[in-house]
């Protein structure tokens, strides 16, 4: 019989028939970045442990990885002997040994695009063993086209783009031989999150900035699957740079989570008006941090409004439902966020949708304010 390890303890052997049988002992939890604990699919040629998914992305590179179903099909003693020998742990050793600390390493929650090209990066180009492979996001500068999202008519135009970390800033020109940009956005106020069923393509990247403390989006993609998240991890390596400076005594691990961040929740609720006087109406919102963003339109470019929500020491608060005297509203599932200043009214469609934002609120609510933030919302009490 022969143990397999996907870290540091005995995950299977060889069972009846030449599968791959389970322990019941302790499994290695850990395992690759991707996969959830107990996957049951292995790569035989890499050594390594996978979730149903990511085996079928490994299937598209057989001359790197060759998978099979550790349940249901045959296994012979060398192959079992192999991943004995190797599993997890040892790949990420083997593959990641010059990781860059700011290249985002994609969860099996991430779309399909960051987990293909962070599989493809890994193990058939091997740009984590050869740094020179690296270059595309670590230059400090990168300029190409990106299709981007006309902000009038909607039409994706192609634009250049170009990254410079020497003046801290993305630029978008509207022609290739202009000599000002069209927009420049601060590498400080930067941040960029894959929106591929918003944006309605696989490739669909969301960047977002500050101008005048307001956030401004901007959508882009790139037929080439590779060329579009070394433009995602080109930003994260500009900000991993301009917090290194701007933060000199911070660990990697602290700086790390504010590269780039998914946004807490996105959907459509009903809102109305200051004076809750007028009719509700159907806004896209945006949980992004402690901004909650309204709009007309998921890819509208410009907010309508934005919202600070503080925490609960600063007696801000969530609350299930509407006030008994509101009226207006076609959804029946309200939310009531009070803040240090007023009250906003929201309106749910469904309760699941309800419970999903509450829980958002509240999560934001719990977390203790950081000094940065009460520049942030004396900003917005302050806002005309």
């Amino acid at each position: 019989m022969f143990g397999i390890q996907t870290g540091s303890s005995s995950w299977a052997q060889l069972g009846p028939g030449g599968t791959v049988a389970r322990h019941d002992g302790p499994q290695d939890s850990s395992l690759d970045n991707l996969e959830p604990p107990d996957p049951d699919w292995a790569s035989y040629t890499l050594g390594v442990f996978i979730c149903l998914s990511c085996s079928g992305i490994h299937r598209n590179i057989p001359h790197v990885s060759k998978v099979k179903s550790v349940r249901l099909d045959a296994w012979d003693e060398a192959q079992v002997e192999f991943m004995a020998c190797n599993g997890n742990n040892a790949g990420r050793a083997k593959y990641e040994l010059k990781m860059p600390s700011f290249y985002y390493k994609p969860t099996f929650s991430d779309c399909q695009l960051l987990r293909e090209q962070w599989i493809r990066a890994k193990y058939e180009r091997k740009e984590f063993i050869y740094t020179e492979k690296q270059e595309p996001y670590s230059a400090g500068y990168r300029e190409g086209f990106l299709w981007k999202r006309g902000r009038d008519n909607g039409q994706f135009l192609s634009r250049k783009f170009v990254l410079t970390e020497r003046e801290g800033a993305l630029k978008y020109f509207n022609k290739n031989d202009a000599k000002e940009p069209k927009a420049m956005m601060k590498i400080e106020h930067l941040n960029a999150t894959f929106q591929p069923a918003k944006i309605g393509n696989p490739h669909g990247l969301q960047i977002t900035y500050l101008k005048d403390n307001s956030t401004r989006n901007i959508f882009v993609y790139h037929e080439d699957g590779k060329e579009i998240v070394d433009w995602f991890n080109a930003i994260r390596a500009a900000r991993f740079h301009y917090l290194q400076v701007a933060f000199p005594g911070a660990s990697d691990v602290d700086l790390v989570p504010k590269l780039s961040r998914n946004y807490l929740k996105e959907g459509y609720m009903e809102k109305t008006g200051p004076k809750q006087t007028e009719g509700f109406k159907k806004r896209w919102f945006t949980m992004d941090d402690r901004r909650l963003m309204y709009f007309k339109d998921p890819l509208d470019a410009f907010a309508r409004g934005e919202v600070f929500i503080g925490s609960k020491e600063n007696s801000y608060t969530v609350l299930e439902g509407l006030p008994p005297s509101t009226q207006g509203h076609h959804w029946q599932h309200g939310i009531t966020i009070v803040t240090p200043d007023r009250k906003f009214l929201f309106a749910c469609e469904t309760e699941g949708d309800q419970r999903e934002w509450m829980a958002a609120f509240q999560k934001v609510i719990n977390r203790p304010m950081l000094p940065q933030e009460y520049a942030v919302e004396a900003h917005f009490k302050h806002k005309p």
